[in-house]
């Protein structure tokens, strides 16, 4: 048999792709290597991990009880339950997405593919699928950094995320390299759940892809919380104590004792032995597929989608392209293609992190004059209520046009806000049609109105 589309990976990016091309009424097929359909996103990445944040979320709930009049305590935490129900969600959304490639009769090959020619994969080095054209979904690996001696690795003492959302129990010193989303996740679950940890981070400040403002305040709002960041600093070197400990010297000369670390410094593609080279699919200087608008690779009939082509590295893009690229092979003419400034990024620590478009130092960097309206959750009834005060809300507006460059928040269910201003930035709505919109009250969303206002003058609270 002759598919029309061969995907390969079962991801965010590979499933939803392979969906979409059988609603247009191609045959489809998957080539997956692992049991599990769905990739990291599923298996051990988004929802995991998010479940985890909602049990620290949940934990720190009980603990501010007394605020709302209700006298309560934690007797215990069932750390191996903790990391069940995790699993336990993972396990649900697996067997939904069984459902979801029976029903649009997408074929499923367990095992690991690879390119024999542009049109025919190879299967565990035995069986061939046959496919007028192939995506590569392949996604990315964590990056581990070359000083880090692979004994210490099996020996489980230092950890991928992947070995810290499964852990049996909560490590009472944890050191976290790297301060990005994923480091801050982690960094943030941990020490709610009772660890020590410090965060060590090359850079002059934390989660650097967020508004300057943003990455300041979130650290302040950590440090509150216990965590202890060093910045502009390198790891010197790893060992291991004769007691099982962890100890780590540091580029600032001091050496501390760990029980666990997390190696939070990003991915890489994962593309090797695909046999990229056979075909001739070019590559960037990072090993990245490089593509078109319509994620087709410099062979016609082979596209790529999410983390093995360019930034931003998250589930909801390549979602997005897995849908252009099928939507392209089956010869759609009314394509929308992504505009990569335009995608929300979400960070779901304590206090949560969300953003879209520009910030003041890229706005400032392009020579663009901009308003800027910002919105504190503290003067907030809802957030009063909620008894989450802590954070706000900046918007950025193109002075001469009215149109909306950025928005970045940290605070109160701001990864779910953040979807307004997706709207927003997408339909390239102007601060008028904002400013005249009605948010109801009293909900938190009010702090994305009053942004909007101070920007222009007219902030009411």
């Amino acid at each position: 048999m002759i598919f029309d589309i061969a995907i390969l990976g079962s991801g965010p990016g590979g499933y939803v792709c392979a969906v979409r091309a059988a609603q247009l009424g191609l045959q489809v097929a998957i080539i997956e290597m692992e049991k599990k359909l769905g990739g990291t996103c599923l298996n051990r990445g988004c929802i995991p991990t998010k479940a985890l944040l909602q049990t620290a979320h949940t934990k720190r709930i009980i603990e501010k009880s007394a605020e709302f009049g209700i006298e309560s305590h934690i007797e215990s935490i069932n750390f191996e339950k903790v990391i069940n129900r995790s699993c336990e969600i993972v396990s649900g959304l697996n067997s939904n997405l069984d459902k979801l490639m029976e029903r649009n009769k997408i074929t499923i090959f367990n095992g690991i593919g690879k390119f024999l020619d542009k049109k025919t994969l190879i299967i565990n080095d035995k069986d061939k699928v046959t496919a007028r054209n192939i995506v590569i979904a392949t996604g990315a690996i964590p990056r581990i950094l070359p000083i880090i001696p692979k004994k210490l690795i099996e020996k489980g003492l230092i950890w991928t995320s992947t070995e810290a959302m499964l852990a049996q129990k909560c490590p009472k010193k944890l050191l976290v390299i790297g301060s990005g989303a994923i480091g801050v996740e982690f960094a943030s679950f941990y020490n709610t759940m009772g660890s020590d940890v410090s965060v060590i981070e090359i850079q002059d400040r934390i989660l650097v892809n967020e508004d300057t403002e943003i990455s300041k305040t979130a650290q302040r709002a950590f440090e509150k919380k216990g965590i202890k960041f060093k910045l502009k600093t390198t790891i010197g070197e790893f060992l291991e104590t004769d007691d099982g400990k962890l100890s780590v010297e540091m580029s600032d000369g001091s050496i501390e004792l760990f029980d666990k670390c997390v190696v939070a410094t990003g991915v890489v593609p994962n593309t090797k032995d695909l046999g990229l080279e056979k075909i001739g699919i070019k590559v960037s200087e990072n090993g990245n597929i490089i593509t078109d608008k319509f994620m087709q690779t410099s062979v016609p009939n082979i596209y790529a989608i999410g983390d093995v082509v360019s930034t931003p590295w998250l589930a909801h893009k390549a979602s997005r392209e897995g849908m252009i690229c099928a939507e392209k092979i089956a010869k759609k003419t009314d394509i929308q293609t992504i505009v990569y400034s335009k995608i929300p990024s979400c960070t779901y620590s304590d206090p949560e992190i969300a953003s879209i478009g520009m910030t003041e130092h890229q706005a400032q960097e392009n020579n663009i004059k901009v308003k800027i309206g910002r919105s504190y959750f503290k003067g907030n009834g809802r957030a009063l209520v909620l008894g989450e005060t802590g954070g706000f809300v900046k918007v950025i507006f193109d002075s001469k046009t009215g149109e909306c460059l950025g928005a970045h928040m940290i605070g109160p269910d701001v990864t779910e806000l953040i979807s307004v201003f997706s709207v927003i930035v997408s339909a390239e709505l102007t601060e008028k049609e904002i400013i005249s919109t009605i948010f109801p009250h009293p909900t938190i969303s009010e702090c994305l109105h009053e942004a909007v206002m101070d920007a222009y003058g007219i902030g009411i609270h």
